[in-house]
Formats: structure tokens, sequence, C-alpha cells
């Protein structure tokens, strides 16, 4: 009974923490306060790009970031803005 409430609480720590803290995309800033920006090249596809500004925006302690720019042609840049 030990190991299967051991496991049961460890999947529900990996679930419930990854997704409570990494930062979460937004469209509007009201009320966000900037913190920062970060960019990333080389993505394969749009949706690289966007996990790749994700991650670094969790890395700097972002809730929350808005990308301001992304472009290119075989591999992509962006830039985005961090906010808490």
């Amino acid at each position: 009974m030990k190991k299967v409430t051991a496991a049961l609480f460890a999947t529900a720590l990996v679930i419930f923490s990854t997704a409570t803290w990494a930062a979460t995309q937004v469209t509007s800033t009201a009320g966000l306060n900037e913190i920062g920006s970060v960019s990333v090249s080389g993505a394969d596809t749009l949706r690289d790009l966007q996990h790749q500004l994700r991650q670094k925006a969790t890395q700097e302690g972002a809730s929350s970031f808005k990308i301001v720019s992304a472009g290119g042609d075989d591999k992509y840049f962006g830039v985005a803005t961090l906010y808490k």
C-alpha cells in the first residue's frame, strides 16, 4: 500500500509541478509587470520557437510571456517580453 501511495504522490507531483510553474503565453499584458525579455534562434518550426521561448521565460522566473517578434525562413527566431 505504501508503494501505491508513493507512486500516486510522485505522479501527481510531476503533473502539477510542471503545469503550475511553466510560464503562460499571453496576448494582453494589462496588470502585469514587465521583467525583461528573451530571444531564441534556430527553431525548426514556429511551435518549436514558442516552446523554446516558454522554456527560457520559465527559467528566468516569468509567470507569463508575450511573443513580440518572430520570423525566419528555414530556421526561426523570436523575441518575447517577460512578465510577473
